[in-house]
């Protein structure tokens, strides 16, 4: 049985979040004993299934559409009218996606927090459930820190 959950992106300091209420879908994992697995394997598949988006997003930008006038209208409102057709020269590999992401953890420039509870070693285990919700909250440094 596969398991849903909710992943949600905080900056301390601001009022909204980066993203909230993005769902994923992770397989069970055989060797984690069902819907238990470690922080490091959790990071790593939300990493890869966010790399797997921005290239779906990249990879649609780069076909012209057709737009409606409501379409064109609507993107004019916010300043800017792309119909597509982008050459989009950067590329993200998921290997170094993750790698950073996991430093980062490591560095201490984001939390992990669990249905509430912060996580704080990338080798112990998380307990997911179908409704549980995985919050990163991204530190700021202090001017001059």
């Amino acid at each position: 049985m596969s398991i849903t959950f909710t992943v949600e992106g905080k900056v301390i300091g601001q009022k909204h979040p980066l993203f909230t209420g993005w769902h994923i879908e992770l397989p069970p994992r055989e060797e984690n004993h069902g819907d238990q697995l470690k922080l490091r394997d959790l990071i790593t598949s939300i990493v890869v299934k966010e790399v797997d988006e921005f290239k779906n997003r990249q990879s649609e930008r780069r076909l012209a559409r057709v737009m409606s006038k409501q379409e064109i209208a609507q993107d004019a409102e916010r300043g800017k009218v792309n119909p597509g057709e982008s050459d989009l020269q950067p590329s993200v590999h998921a290997e170094d996606a993750i790698a950073v992401a996991l430093q980062a953890f490591e560095d201490g420039l984001y939390f992990v927090f669990v249905d509430e509870i912060q996580q704080t070693h990338l080798d112990r285990e998380v307990f997911l459930r179908t409704d549980s919700k995985v919050v990163f909250l991204r530190l700021t440094a202090l001017v001059g820190g």
